[in-house]
C-alpha cells in the first residue's frame, strides 16, 4: 500500500472515531439544509395576478364610496357642478374684461353681475309672456275642451258600436272606490329628491359666490390642484385638467349655438304659421330639443298647444316635420361638428349615463350626465389601470 493510501485510511478512521465520540457525548449530527420549494415563492405571473386583483378591488371600492357620497350629498355636489359650468361660461367674458385692463377680481365680479342681470331679464320677459298667456287661457281652455270633447265622442261611438256586436255578460255590481291623489307639478319633478324648497334656495344662493371665487382664483386653484399629485404625475394631472376644461367649454358653447340655431329656424317657421307668441315659443322649443332622447317630444309640446284651434292638420304636420327635421340635423351634423372631437362617447355609454344620473339626481342628473361621463372618460384615459374603462366609454 502506498503512502497516500495509508494516509487516506488513517484519516477515515480518525473521522469515524470523532463521530463515535460525538454520538456518545449526546451531540446530534448536523442536518443538511432543507431544499427551498419553488411552490413557497410566488411566480411572477401569480404575483401579477394578485396585484391586479387587489388594484381592481380597490378601484371598485373607491367607485362605490364616490357614488355613495354623490347620493347622500347630491344637493351640494349639484350646486358645485353648476357653479363650475357657470364659471366656464363666464371665463371668456372675464378674459375680455381683463384685456380692457380690469383687475381679475373686478372682471369676475362684473361678469357674475352681468349673468345675474341676464337671468333677471329673461325671467322678467318670461313672466310677462306667462301673464299674457294666462289672460288668453280661457280661449285656449275652450279650444282644448273642444278637442277633448271631439275625441271623447268618437270613443263613445266606437264603444256603442262594439257593445252592440259583442255579447254582454252579467257581472256583479262592484262598489266604486274613489282615491284622491295630489298631482305633482313640473317644479316638484325637477326638485325631486333634492330636499325641501327652503334648503334648495339656501344652497343655490351660494352659486354666484362660488362662480365668482372660481373665476377670480382660477389660476391658483388649477396650480394648487396639480401640486396635490406626486412629481411624476403632475404633468398628467395638468394635461387632464386642461382637456376637461376644453371639453366642458366646448360642450356649453356647442349646446348654446345649436339651441340658438334651432330656436331661430323654429321661430321663423312658427311665425309663418301665425302661431301666437311664436317669437317666444320658437326658442323654448329649440332649447327643449337639446334634451337627450326626450328632446323631440318636449320640443313639440309648446307649438302644438299654442296652435290648438288655429292650425289644421297640415299646420300640425308642418310643426312635427320642422321639429323632427331640426333635431335630426342637429344630432347628425351640428353635434359632431361642435362636440364630436371633444366628447368621444358611444351612444350606449350616453344612454346608460342618462339613465343612471337621471335616477340618482332626477332632472338635474339628465342635464349633467353627459359632461360628467365625458370628464370621467378623460380621467380614465390618462390613468393606466383605468384605460380599459375609458376605451369602453369611447367610440
Amino acid at each position: 500500500m502506498t503512502g497516500k493510501g495509508r494516509e487516506a485510511e488513517n484519516t477515515e478512521e480518525l473521522n469515524e472515531r470523532l463521530e463515535h465520540e460525538r454520538l456518545e457525548a449526546g451531540e446530534l449530527p448536523e442536518a443538511a439544509p432543507a431544499p427551498v420549494s419553488s411552490a413557497a415563492t410566488p411566480q411572477p405571473e401569480e404575483l401579477y395576478r394578485r396585484v391586479s386583483a387587489a388594484s381592481s378591488a380597490l378601484v371598485v371600492l373607491a367607485m362605490l364610496a364616490v357614488l355613495t357620497v354623490c347620493y347622500f350629498a347630491k344637493l351640494p355636489i349639484i350646486v358645485l357642478l353648476i357653479s363650475i359650468l357657470l364659471s366656464f361660461i363666464l371665463a371668456p367674458l372675464v378674459d375680455l374684461l381683463q384685456r380692457m385692463r380690469l383687475p381679475r377680481p373686478v372682471a369676475s365680479a362684473l361678469a357674475v353681475l352681468i349673468l345675474l342681470a341676464a337671468i333677471y331679464g329673461l325671467g322678467l320677459v318670461s313672466y310677462n309672456r306667462a301673464v299674457a298667456f294666462s289672460h288668453d287661457l280661457p280661449k285656449y281652455s275652450g279650444r282644448i275642451s273642444g278637442v277633448i270633447r271631439s275625441i271623447r265622442e268618437k270613443a263613445q261611438n266606437i264603444q256603442k258600436k262594439t257593445s252592440s256586436v259583442l255579447p254582454q255578460e252579467q257581472q256583479p255590481e262592484a262598489t266604486t272606490k274613489v282615491t284622491v291623489q295630489q298631482q305633482k307639478s313640473w317644479t316638484d319633478w325637477i326638485t325631486a329628491g333634492l330636499g325641501p324648497v327652503t334648503e334648495i334656495v339656501f344652497i343655490a344662493s351660494f352659486i354666484p359666490f362660488l362662480a365668482y371665487f372660481m373665476l377670480s382664483w382660477q389660476d391658483h386653484v388649477r396650480s394648487a390642484t396639480v401640486m396635490l399629485f406626486r412629481m411624476k404625475n403632475r404633468n398628467t394631472a395638468y394635461v387632464t385638467l386642461g382637456l376637461i376644461s376644453s371639453m366642458i367649454r366646448s360642450f356649453i358653447v356647442g349646446n348654446v349655438l345649436v339651441g340658438l340655431f334651432i330656436g331661430a329656424v323654429s321661430t321663423i317657421v312658427f311665425g309663418i304659421l301665425h302661431l301666437p307668441y311664436f317669437y317666444f315659443i320658437g326658442f323654448i322649443s329649440g332649447f327643449l330639443s337639446l334634451v337627450p332622447y326626450l328632446g323631440v317630444l318636449l320640443a313639440l309640446v309648446p307649438p302644438l298647444i299654442s296652435g290648438l284651434g288655429q292650425i289644421h292638420s297640415g299646420g300640425a304636420l308642418t310643426i312635427v316635420a320642422t321639429v323632427l327635421g331640426l333635431h335630426l340635423f342637429a344630432l347628425n351634423v351640428l353635434y359632431p361638428k361642435f362636440l364630436g372631437s371633444r366628447l368621444q362617447l358611444n351612444p350606449l355609454a350616453v344612454t346608460l349615463s342618462l339613465m343612471f344620473w337621471g335616477w340618482l339626481w332626477g332632472a338635474m342628473g339628465l342635464v349633467l350626465a353627459v359632461p360628467i361621463t365625458a370628464a370621467l372618460k378623460i380621467v380614465f384615459d390618462h390613468i393606466e389601470p383605468l384605460r380599459g374603462y375609458g376605451a369602453w366609454l369611447g367610440e
